[in-house]
């Protein structure tokens, strides 16, 4: 669960913003974690994991849900 995790766990303030700027956003402030820039409606694994962020984004590159770990 993301409370287990270290440092900051959620980027609501990056919904509406380029992908490839929330990536960046999101690895400089916890720099724990590795982000992915990747498709709204993508295929993914449910695992939890402290070191993923996941950034959906829309055709336009625009992030359309809060990037959090997990």
């Amino acid at each position: 669960m993301s409370s287990e995790c270290q440092g900051r766990s959620s980027w609501p303030e990056l919904v509406g913003e380029q992908g490839q700027t929330a990536k960046e956003t999101i690895e400089r402030e916890n720099p724990l974690v590795t982000a992915n820039v990747v498709p709204d409606g993508s295929p993914g694994t449910t695992d939890v994991r402290c070191d993923r962020v996941r950034v959906f984004i829309d055709t336009n590159n625009n992030v359309v849900q809060v990037p959090r770990i997990g």
